[in-house]
């Protein structure tokens, strides 16, 4: 990525089991790893030993369920769910990640393939949200995370960026530094006025004082 934006703290990465569009993570030693579902065949891929593996394991291969039986035996930490449950694979994940104490969630493979799991994914960054935590859909050349009653900055960074209301409204929206600025503005869940701004040469602030922005990031 060019430039920066105000993330800190220590990563959970939770690998999905959606469209994988990254080659490479990069996990420092203080993080943790989550593998949910068939997201634990990406991980010879990425050459990653995920720190715990969960799911009802309905979407891993044969392949995966035979190097999961081989990762357990070796004292890997499996958590096996029940196929019929209101939580997702995913949001038990999260879950997991909140009680560990993490505070910034990435979740890798979390879009593509179904729409309605993109949704879902969506959804769980409101939980993480509203949990206390910040969470992030990461792929390859974007990431999309929600904005709450809050300012977020962004500095020497080039690409664009969209923003859309998540509930009926969201009030007092400022945007500075942007192609397309806005002062004070009102967006609707029914009309995409945020969508394909652009980056510029000067700092770039986005700012909603009332309700909840999701906001995706081409960079």
């Amino acid at each position: 990525m060019k430039g920066s934006i105000n993330l800190e703290g220590a990563r959970c990465i939770i690998i999905c089991a959606g469209e994988l569009t990254v080659s490479n993570i990069n996990v420092n030693e203080n993080e943790m790893v989550i593998a949910v579902d068939g997201g634990f065949d990406y991980c010879d891929f990425l050459k990653i030993t995920p720190d715990a593996v969960i799911g009802d394991f309905d979407s891993l291969s044969d392949e995966g369920l035979r190097k999961l039986k081989v990762y357990e035996e070796q004292g890997g930490n499996v958590i096996s769910l029940p196929v019929i449950k209101d939580d997702t694979d995913t949001i038990y994940a999260v879950k997991y990640a909140l009680e560990e104490g993490f505070k910034r969630i990435e979740l890798f493979a979390a879009s593509g393939g179904r729409l309605d799991h993109t949704i879902a994914n969506i959804q769980t960054l409101l939980f993480i949200k509203e949990h206390g935590a910040l969470g992030y859909l990461m792929e390859g050349g974007s990431m999309t995370f929600v904005i709450q009653n809050e300012k977020v900055s962004f500095k020497n960074i080039s690409g664009m960026f969209s923003v859309f209301s998540l509930g009926e409204c969201a009030k007092g929206v400022d945007i500075t530094g942007g192609k397309y600025e806005l002062k004070d503005g009102v967006l609707k869940d029914s009309f995409p006025l945020g969508i394909s701004n652009e980056f510029t040469d000067k700092p770039c602030e986005i700012r909603v004082k009332e309700g909840k922005l999701l906001c995706i990031v081409y960079y």
